[in-house]
C-alpha cells in the first residue's frame, strides 16, 4: 500500500524545497498550508488548510511521516498573539491529528530563538531563554511535540533548529543583504564581528533527512555550519564573488538605528530595512550544530559554494 507523507507549512520557503526533493519519491505527499502554494507539482495534493484547525482534514492513505513547517515567524511582523496563536495551536493540532492517524514519526522545525539572544555559543544542552513572543512559542511548540512522542511506544521525532536559513525563495535577511549590495553598498551598525550562524535551504534538507535516518527515537539538533561565520565573512564573500563594485562602511549602531527608523517611516528603496533588524545584525547567533558534528555530518564547502548555487539558480539575482 503506498503511504502518504503530510507537509504542514508546504507553500513556505522551505516547505517548497521541501516538496520538490520529496515529490521524487514514489509516495503519495499531501501539503497543507492556508495560503496558495508558490508552484505546484503533479506529485502532490494540495490542500489549502489552517493549522490550528485540523479537525476536518481527512487523509485516507496511511501516513508514516508529518513534517510540521507552520508557524509566523516573521519577527518584527506580527503581533505578539499571533506567535503564540498560531505555533502553539498549531502544535497541538498537528499532534492531535497525528494520533488520531496513528502516525508514527513527525519532524518538526523549531527555531533557535529559543537559545534567546547573547554572545555565548549555544549548543543543543544549552538552556533555553527566549525573551521573544516567537522563541516562547517555539519553546512551547517543542515540549507540546515531546509530549505526543512520549505518550505511546513506537512514535519518532526529530526536532531541529535552524539557524538562519537562506536560498532561492527565502525572502529575509541574506535577500536584504544582497539587495543592498546590489545597490553598491553595505552599511555595518557599529561591528563587524557580529557571528551569524546560517545554512542553505538544501543542506538543511540534507541534515534533516540525515537526522531521520538515525535509529534514535528522539533526535534534537541545531541546523548550521560548523565553521563560525561572521557578518563579513558573509559580506566579503557576497563582494568578492558576486558584487564587487559594493562598497562597505562603518557608523555607529545609533546613526544606523535612526536611519532604519526614517526608512521604515518612508519605505524607501522597500528595501524592508527596519531598526529590529538592525538589533540583530549586532546579536550574534552563535550556534554550534554538536548533534549533526558528532554524528558526523559535516559541510565541507560552507557559505561560498551555498552562495555560488544561489546565484546559479537565481542567475545572480539572489532571489
Amino acid at each position: 500500500m503506498v503511504t502518504s507523507v503530510v507537509v504542514f507549512g508546504g507553500s513556505g520557503f522551505i516547505g517548497t524545497q521541501l516538496l520538490r526533493r520529496l515529490a521524487s519519491q514514489q509516495r503519495r505527499i499531501v501539503s497543507v498550508d492556508l495560503k496558495e502554494p508558490r508552484e505546484t507539482l503533479p506529485q502532490v495534493d494540495y490542500r489549502i488548510g489552517d493549522v490550528r484547525r485540523l479537525n476536518t482534514l481527512e487523509i485516507k492513505a496511511p501516513i508514516d511521516r508529518i513534517y510540521n513547517l507552520a508557524a509566523v515567524h516573521t519577527t518584527p511582523g506580527h503581533a505578539d498573539h499571533e506567535y503564540y496563536e498560531t505555533n502553539i495551536a498549531g502544535a497541538s493540532e498537528v499532534t492531535a491529528f497525528a494520533a488520531r492517524h496513528q502516525v508514527p514519526e513527525i519532524v518538526f522545525t523549531s527555531s533557535i530563538s529559543v537559545y534567546g539572544p547573547d554572545e555565548a555559543v549555544k549548543t543543543e544542552q544549552s538552556p533555553l531563554t527566549p525573551v521573544s513572543p516567537y522563541g516562547f512559542s517555539k519553546a512551547l511548540a517543542e515540549q507540546i511535540h515531546r509530549n505526543w512522542f512520549e505518550g505511546a511506544a513506537g512514535r519518532k521525532l526529530t526536532i531541529v533548529r535552524p539557524a538562519v536559513v537562506f536560498g532561492p525563495g527565502e525572502g529575509g535577511n541574506f535577500t536584504r543583504l544582497a539587495k543592498l549590495l546590489q545597490k553598491g553598498f553595505f552599511v555595518y551598525p557599529g561591528r563587524k564581528n557580529t557571528i551569524k550562524a546560517c545554512i542553505y535551504v538544501e543542506d538543511l534538507l540534507d541534515a534533516v533527512e540525515f537526522a531521520c535516518q538515525q535509529s534514535d527515537p528522539f533526535v534534537l539538533f541545531n541546523a548550521a555550519y560548523p565553521q563560525r561565520y561572521t557578518l563579513e565573512d558573509i559580506v566579503n564573500v557576497l563582494i568578492a564573488k558576486h558584487f564587487p563594485s559594493a562598497k562597505t562602511f562603518v557608523l555607529p549602531k545609533g546613526i544606523v538605528f535612526g536611519m532604519a527608523e526614517l526608512l521604515r517611516l518612508l519605505d524607501t528603496f522597500h528595501l524592508g530595512i527596519h531598526p529590529d533588524r538592525v538589533n540583530k545584525l549586532v546579536r550574534s547567533t552563535d550556534i554550534s550544530p554538536t548533534w549533526l558534528t558528532q554524528r558526523g555530518l559535516s559541510f565541507p564547502h560552507g557559505l561560498e559554494a551555498a552562495l555560488d548555487r544561489w546565484a546559479a539558480e537565481s542567475k545572480g539575482m539572489f532571489r
